[in-house]
């Protein structure tokens, strides 16, 4: 959540940062009204509590009457604080001051464009044209529901590769390697700034449980250290997530539909930063670099982008995604996000770090970074190591871990 003594000390900033973000800024203006309310009421029931150690054994009759008027104040101060937490959750983070503003992913910017597009002497095919019977949908439509799919031989082991390459090249850099729940408290959910997420119908509910599948290991990793209160030394600390995912894709009715590029189930790579505020800009380039640096260790040509004030996250300050070139569809894809949420998801969960020098406790700052979105990578991979006769080359660098040279396609 969004410092609750920055909207009170700076409210025309944070108005005009959720303006930029698309959102009601008259939200701002809401929580004012029913913070003052509760306030007001905090310090009624102070005054009263304050009055009510004045009375003796003689002032029996007015004390219960104290005690009356304590007790209506704090079930109206209850539900102001109710009231005012729920608005609280719908106030976005502010974006940094030089995110690029625009109403939606058209208007993301590029930042840069690295590596060379593959030429090739023919039409390239895509990905489902390639893979022949390694990925199967069909059959998976029928046991699951649309958007989930089968892989097969060598682009499952090509999977395994992947993940190896990102633990080999992730763990000298102090990312400890990890396998989170997959499910998680609705509470804890609202405390990671999820709450578009879950309101947009995109995440996967278990009521029975009361529990959500996880759309990203970040959702498990950063409540890792809730109600915690971290040594300054220990940071910054990394951690590098590998797990199955979930989402409804609620938003892309009718967008990529066939394949494995938008699914219900996928697996996951992914970075996770706990870091000193100083430090957080700094650590946001890091991680950019890591996504970048893998990458080209698979040589896949890719551009990043700076994400625009109305397509970036709710909880984002600032974010960067990286898009790579897909032959056989023509254009970039995203396959890599990064983003940088400030103290926001660590308020709502309560993580803090000691400063050494003065004992004082600051919230400390969270970022997130995808690895590798599998299934992406895969489709990256089939597109930009294929060959003219349809066979698929495997990267240099996962070819030990595969064992071959060219992926074995069944047609």
């Amino acid at each position: 959540m969004i410092d609750i003594n920055l909207i009170r000390e700076n409210p025309e900033k944070v108005k005009k940062g959720v303006e930029r973000k698309h959102y009601d800024p008259g939200l701002v203006d809401a929580f004012l009204k029913l913070d003052a309310d509760w306030r007001v009421g905090k310090k009624e029931i102070d005054e009263l509590r304050a009055k009510q150690k004045t009375f003796g054994p003689e002032s029996r009759e007015e004390a219960k009457a104290i005690k009356e008027q304590i007790a209506a104040k704090e079930e109206a101060t209850v539900g102001l604080e109710k009231e005012r937490q729920a608005i609280l959750e719908q106030i976005p983070n502010i974006p940094a001051d030089d995110v690029p503003d625009g109403k939606d992913d058209t208007e993301n910017v590029v930042l840069k464009q690295v590596g060379d597009r593959p030429e090739f002497g023919f039409e390239p095919k895509d990905y489902l044209s390639l893979a022949g019977k390694l990925i199967n949908t069909e059959q998976a439509a029928k046991i699951a529901s649309s958007r989930f799919g089968y892989i097969f031989g060598d682009l499952a082991r090509l999977e395994f590769a992947l993940v190896k390459l990102a633990m080999d090249t992730l763990t000298p850099y102090g990312f400890i390697p990890t396998i989170p729940p997959v499910m998680v408290k609705p509470e804890i959910m609202k405390g990671m700034g999820k709450q578009k997420f879950l309101e947009a119908g995109d995440a996967f509910y278990i009521g029975e449980d009361n529990l959500y599948l996880v759309g990203s290991s970040e959702h498990s990793i950063g409540p890792l250290h809730m109600d915690e209160i971290l040594d300054e030394e220990s940071l910054p600390r990394r951690y590098m997530g590998f797990s199955t995912c979930f989402r409804r894709e609620a938003g892309s009715y009718g967008k990529d539909t066939k394949g494995i590029l938008r699914v219900h189930q996928f697996d996951k790579v992914e970075m996770f930063s706990f870091v000193k505020p100083e430090d957080s800009e700094e650590e946001h380039r890091f991680l950019l670099a890591r996504e970048e640096e893998l990458l080209g260790k698979l040589k896949l040509p890719h551009q990043v982008m700076s994400i625009c004030t109305g397509d970036m996250g709710f909880g984002d300050y600032r974010q960067f995604d990286v898009e790579t070139w897909l032959p056989g569809q023509g254009k970039y894809r995203e396959t890599m996000s990064c983003s940088n949420t400030g103290d926001f998801q660590s308020r709502g969960l309560n993580i803090k770090y000691r400063v050494k020098s003065t004992g004082e406790s600051k919230y400390v700052h969270t970022l997130n970074a995808t690895a590798f979105a599998v299934g992406r990578m895969l489709i990256a991979i089939l597109e930009n190591y294929q060959t003219e006769s349809g066979e698929v080359l495997v990267p240099e660098v996962l070819r030990d871990f595969v064992g071959k040279e060219k992926l074995s396609i069944p047609r």
